[in-house]
């Protein structure tokens, strides 16, 4: 299985990937726990490229495709042209942190990494791209 998703860098479109991951992942046999937590992965990733390396800007395009591997894996490729990121110099902020500062946000990628095994950011052929791996474990 293997589908792609090509959509705009607008909020406005996070509900389509959502829906997208969602329908796609129905057929896989996860438990609805496990279905929505592999959404949730996504949507932040995509939330987070869209806003802070695309600007929201709906000229630009953000590529979602999810690759089942055998039965074992599932990959989800994300790729766009924004402003990179750099897995190796994000330091984790505490949920104290979070907390006492009265930050909106700063868990997305602290969710994603309790939720993956394995993130992976690196640039190819212009793109930047984010491969998220959970192992489906059957």
């Amino acid at each position: 299985m293997k589908h792609k998703l090509s959509i705009s860098c607008s909020k406005s479109n996070l509900l389509k990937i959502r829906h997208f991951v969602a329908d796609q992942l129905v057929s896989i046999n996860l438990s609805e726990v496990e279905l929505h937590k592999l959404v949730l992965a996504v949507d932040e990733v995509c939330a987070n490229l869209i806003i802070h390396s695309n600007h929201c800007n709906p000229t630009k395009k953000i590529d979602v495709i999810i690759d089942l591997i055998g039965s074992e894996q599932i990959q989800f490729t994300i790729k766009d042209k924004g402003i990179s990121f750099d897995l190796n110099k994000y330091q984790e902020p505490s949920m104290n942190e979070i907390v006492s500062s009265g930050r909106k946000g700063g868990v997305g990628l602290i969710l994603v990494k309790r939720i993956m095994d394995k993130i992976e950011f690196s640039t190819e052929k212009n793109y930047n791209i984010c491969r998220l791996t959970k192992n489906l474990g059957k």
